[in-house]
């Protein structure tokens, strides 16, 4: 028989895709405010209940308020900033230059989340065949911290213009545990309606029919009505 939906489950989805789309990468419109800790509680908790592989939870968080240890951070992701604009030219270098990577000093807080391959080793259940299930793992904590804190009214900056061994020695993270995501966190203005990079003229999101395939690579497609279980050999 069919499943009835209720009211309740509407509107609980049409929140959920609602939140998916609302969030942004965010880096000019932090506000500085304090951040309640329930509320960092709450979307650290949500995190944590991400999916991982053999359940191993290989994430760590840590939370950086100290202005000192940012300000070091921030200096070292400018330098980066120009590394990475000196291999531009012409327009896209003109287009890089309008364009801010981080809200490490204007942001409220700093989180760090951590890969630890080691934890639920050394058989752990799944990754055998696939070495990077387990990063996999950690960015999907990642994307649970990201849209936790969305529902919470909060931005989020991931800023990537690191090197892993320097935020290691930054933070005192010990050797074999990688920083995956040095992510910037508090209270905004407001969420853009477009993301920074295409409203920079950077890039643009591709179509959804540009990226879906029908049973085989390069066969293009509308997503197709769900099969039915197809049994065991």
């Amino acid at each position: 028989m069919p499943v009835h939906h209720d009211l309740d489950d509407h509107l609980r989805r049409a929140a959920l895709y609602e939140l998916v789309h609302r969030r942004r990468d965010v880096r000019g419109e932090f506000t500085g405010a304090p951040v309640a800790a329930e509320v960092l509680t709450r979307i650290l908790a949500a995190a944590h209940a991400a999916p991982s592989v053999g359940l191993s939870q290989p994430w760590d968080f840590v939370q950086i308020i100290d202005g000192g240890t940012r300000r070091a951070f921030h200096r070292h992701v400018q330098r980066e900033r120009a590394v990475f604009a000196d291999t531009l030219t012409g327009e896209r270098a003109e287009r890089f230059a309008r364009i801010r990577i981080d809200g490490v000093l204007t942001s409220s807080l700093s989180l760090v989340v951590t890969y630890d391959p080691a934890r639920g080793g050394p058989a752990v259940l799944g990754r055998h065949a696939i070495a990077d299930a387990g990063l996999y793992s950690v960015c999907l904590a990642v994307q649970n911290l990201w849209l936790a804190a969305t529902a919470e009214g909060l931005g989020v900056g991931w800023v990537s213009f690191y090197r892993e061994e320097f935020v290691r020695d930054l933070l005192g993270i010990p050797a074999g545990i990688r920083p995956v995501a040095w992510l910037c966190l508090g209270p905004v203005t407001r969420l853009a309606a477009r993301p920074d990079l295409e409203r920079h003229g950077w890039a643009r999101r591709r179509p959804l029919a540009d990226v879906v395939h029908a049973e085989r690579w390069g066969a293009r497609g509308e997503p197709a009505s769900a099969g039915t279980a197809c049994g065991r050999d």
